[in-house]
Parts: C-alpha cells; sequence; structure tokens
C-alpha cells in the first residue's frame, strides 16, 4: 500500500473552505485536471480520468460522501477497493482552516509515481483556494489573506 497526505491554510472559515470542497458542481475545478467527477445516485459516482488530454480516456465506478457535520469528504473506487481518499477540513482560529487531502493506492502496480501524486496534491489544494477566493468574491466577503 502507498500513501500520500499533503495539507494547506486557507484563509477562510471551514465551512466556506468545505462547502466549495464538496460542491458535486463544481470538483473539477480543483481536483486534478485529468479527474472528472459525475455523480450518480450518491454515493456511487463515475469518475472519467483523461488519458490524452482530450477527453479519451477511461471511466471508474467510484463512491463519494461528504460530511458537512463533520467537515470530511471521503471517496474511493467502488468494484476492486485498490483506491480510497479523504479530505478534511479543520478550523484555524475565526477565519482560516486547514485542508488534508490524504489518498491511498491498495494495488501496487497501479501505483502513480510519487512526485506526480506530490505536484496533483499541491496543484488540488492551491486550485481549491483559488476557488474559495473566488467564491467570497461573488458572495462579497473575501476572505483576508
Amino acid at each position: 500500500m502507498s500513501e500520500y497526505e499533503r495539507s494547506r491554510t486557507i484563509a477562510a472559515p471551514p465551512e466556506v473552505v468545505f462547502d466549495r470542497a464538496g460542491d458535486l458542481d463544481n470538483l473539477d475545478d480543483w481536483l486534478p485536471h485529468d479527474l472528472h467527477v459525475r455523480p450518480g445516485d450518491l454515493p456511487a459516482v463515475t469518475v472519467h480520468e483523461d488519458a490524452d488530454g482530450r477527453g479519451a480516456g477511461q471511466d471508474f465506478r467510484a463512491l463519494l460522501r461528504t460530511e458537512r457535520d463533520q467537515l470530511r469528504m471521503e471517496w474511493g473506487t467502488r468494484d476492486d477497493g485498490s483506491y480510497a481518499g479523504w479530505l478534511q477540513v479543520a478550523g484555524i482560529g475565526d477565519a482560516e482552516s486547514e485542508v488534508t487531502i490524504h489518498l491511498s493506492f491498495f494495488d501496487e502496480a497501479h501505483v502513480p509515481p510519487g512526485d506526480a501524486v506530490d505536484r496533483a496534491l499541491a496543484d488540488s489544494l492551491e486550485r481549491l483556494a483559488a476557488q474559495v477566493g473566488v467564491s467570497a468574491e461573488h458572495d462579497g466577503n473575501r476572505p483576508q489573506a
């Protein structure tokens, strides 16, 4: 098994961060660019992984659960149990949050290179922080940096 974890502080209350992260219509805004989630009969979802950046690729049956009262999302493959992950938001003071993403790969034959996973996690957290800022601007409540 291979596991990866990355955290980032975001200048916004934890509920704001979690609501943006868990917005099923906007997951593509912060997930790795080659992953696209299509909600089904929740918790069932389909994840499309681009192979060429133009939509060709493969679909995977997955599960996605959000627990707003715990500020936590959990996901994983439905059929083979080869992959799972979670996102947890925790409050830091009044207007800051720490977001942690954890990934577990249970099939060593399909583990991506570690540096690629680390880069994807950092990029996803950066995009989530940017989306929280965009969302706050639209609401007229831009978080303080």
